[in-house]
């Protein structure tokens, strides 16, 4: 048996590598129009920054040694240019000859490329790169080393462009990012996007958001913005996301789906017979709610290039769908999220809840503890869990990854007081913020407690809402106050609540909302009607900066 593999890197590579441990005595052909068929693509940023020192580390195998250990037929600068379903060949183009390639079966994993808009002056231009292969990491490279250039701006504030914008700040240059979306890193909601985006500030990167790049003039030396302003950019980088490459499967009437990506089955089957497909050009189902969505991540690849290779070998797997997992580092902040964000779940009209909390890295009593902020959605009755997000400087990773392993598991928010971590004070908490943040959610399901988000303060103020600031003093000296409240530090409330009016609803407030749930419940026990402000002063300062009276 004949199977010919378009494309390797983590898909396609993953397949072959799959194939050929099941089936010792298949021909395996890797087909790659590039001149690297297995290398770090995740890796690039940080090859331009200079961590990653040696370019040959970036090569994660080369076609002699994939050869040598899997008796692999991997050809490198060879293009397959169309597909012929009927006959079963694939039509293969090199810098020398062009040929046709008969199948028996077919796995295409010819991944994203970079979109581009159509913008004026782009062909024009000298000094524009995109970034998502070794020859781009290259370019950019030679052009940074050649050209000694000053002033970056990046386009797309996504995780490739953050990435880039903190490597070419690591490079000496002064960077502009441009992100069109209304806040950075449109996969993470405004709130929690806030905090890289006072990162990125602090690191002396210039911000534009809610605009786009209108045209390039001066060979790309100008890059001319939607209102008017002009930018000077000795290296511009576009990073607005990333397309389906699916031009190939079209010219064998491959079906495909949102944004052309190819439709697959459960086991990955194409429309057409024998053709399978994976990776970042395919069509997913997102896990938590079953709608077709892309997600153009690692890891999904790997694992669907191992498991086309297991149902080709005759092996039952099918494709349980992904909930897109992924993670940035912006500088000394990591930010992470798994699952559907609150925008989404709005856009769908889902009945949702959302709770903020602040935790620790590690026990706070030991040295060097951060601050993890964490965001969790879930359904308000049946405590699904439908997402979360974090920022912080240490151990986001941790908790974003047993949050998406609690979401594939199907558990729900009562789960998560239940689950039990290695505990010691250099590596956790004894109420580690993953069990707090499943207490809280249990909290506001069973109607212990009730939340007023961040965007709704202002409206519940102006309905007549009183807020209530019961941090002490020297909090409110050192850190400022919120416009409308009254203060009444927690310590001194039972004896002062007579202060507060009963006929009055009151919101009360802390610095991370764990003081202001105490208060909660005092005064709710009191008679009082009163809402927790979620994720209270520290997260309301930092979406709206403007709001706090020093």
């Amino acid at each position: 048996m004949r199977i010919v593999i378009i494309g390797g890197v983590a898909g396609g590579m993953s397949a072959a590598t799959r194939l050929r441990r099941l089936n010792e005595n298949a021909e395996i052909i890797v087909l790659e129009k590039g001149p690297y068929v297995s290398f770090a693509n995740c890796g690039l940023p940080y090859y331009v920054a200079g961590e990653i020192e040696e370019r040959s580390d970036l090569l994660v195998q080369t076609p002699d040694s994939l050869q040598t250990r899997f008796e692999l037929d991997v050809r490198p600068n060879s293009e397959a240019t169309a597909i012929n379903a009927v006959q079963k060949e694939v039509t293969v183009r090199t810098a020398e000859k062009e040929y046709t390639l008969a199948y028996d079966k077919l796995i295409l994993s010819p991944g994203a490329k970079p979109f581009v808009p159509p913008t004026k002056g782009l062909e024009e231009a000298e000094n524009i790169f995109t970034l998502r292969s070794v020859p781009d990491v290259d370019a950019i490279s030679a052009f940074i080393e050649k050209e000694q250039p000053k002033k970056a701006v990046v386009i797309g504030a996504g995780f490739i462009g953050l990435e880039m914008a903190e490597s070419l700040v690591h490079r000496g240059l002064e960077v502009t990012i441009i992100e069109k979306a209304p806040h950075v890193l449109p996969p993470l909601d405004e709130e929690m996007a806030a905090y890289v985006t006072k990162e990125l500030t602090a690191n002396g990167v210039k911000l534009y958001t809610g605009l786009a790049a209108e045209s390039f003039e001066e060979k790309g030396k100008v890059v001319v913005l939607e209102n008017g302003e002009r930018l000077e950019s000795d290296i511009t980088l576009m990073s607005v996301g990333v397309k389906p490459e699916t031009s190939l499967a079209q010219t064998a009437s491959i079906k495909t789906g949102i944004r052309s990506g190819i439709l697959v089955n459960e086991q990955y089957e194409t429309s057409q017979k024998d053709i399978y497909a994976v990776g970042d050009a395919i069509v997913v189902k997102q896990q938590i709610n079953g709608e077709d969505t892309m997600i153009a991540l690692a890891s999904p690849a790997n694992r669907q290039g191992r498991q086309v290779a297991d149902v080709i070998s005759g092996i039952d797997r099918k494709n349980k769908g992904s909930i897109g997992t992924a993670i940035v580092r912006v500088f000394n902040l990591a930010a992470a999220s798994t699952g559907l964000s609150e925008r989404q779940l709005q856009q769908a009209n889902e009945t949702y809840e959302s709770i903020h909390i602040q935790g620790k890295s590690h026990a706070g009593y030991y040295p060097d503890a951060k601050t993890i902020v964490l965001k969790l959605l879930f359904h308000p009755t049946t405590g699904k869990i439908y997402g979360a997000q974090a920022v912080g400087e240490d151990g986001v990773d941790k908790r974003i990854d047993i949050l998406a392993t609690a979401i594939k598991a199907g558990m729900t928010v009562e789960d998560l007081p239940e689950l039990e971590f290695t505990y010691a004070p250099p590596f956790g908490s004894a109420k580690d913020p993953v069990n707090m943040a499943g207490y809280a959610a249990l909290n506001i399901i069973e109607g212990i407690s009730e939340t007023v988000q961040w965007y709704e303060l202002e409206d519940k103020q102006a309905a007549g809402h009183q807020l209530l600031d019961i941090r002490n003093a020297t909090e409110l000296e050192t850190n400022g106050r919120l416009k409308g409240a009254v203060n009444i530090p927690l310590d001194n409330l039972r004896d002062r609540m007579e202060e507060l009016p009963k006929d009055q609803p009151l919101i009360v407030s802390c610095h991370s909302g764990l003081r202001s749930y105490i208060a909660e419940r005092i005064l709710k026990q009191s008679g009082y009607q009163v809402k927790n402000l979620d994720g209270a002063f520290a997260l309301y300062s930092t979406v709206k900066p403007e709001k706090v009276e020093k």
